[in-house]
């Protein structure tokens, strides 16, 4: 994706808050925002989220924080 972000796009914290019986997480929240995978998947790709990219894991567009030294953008 060549796309640059948006100047109103910043380095967001996203929490994990469901999980299917797997383990692959399924809703997140960011503020006072929910979205499930899809809607973050979504986003990322759009640029909302320069934190974050997708890779495609068992078949499925999944959400993954860029490698970095900070754990509190970790999807926990």
């Amino acid at each position: 994706m060549s796309k640059k972000a948006s100047k109103n796009t910043r380095k967001k914290n996203v929490r994990k808050t469901a999980e299917d019986a797997t383990g692959r997480n399924t809703h997140f929240k960011d503020g006072n925002k929910t979205m499930t995978r899809a809607q973050f998947v979504k986003d990322i790709k759009a640029g909302k989220y320069l934190g974050y990219t997708v890779k495609r894991i068992n078949g499925k567009d999944t959400p993954v924080s860029k490698p970095d030294k900070s754990s509190k953008n970790n999807l926990e």
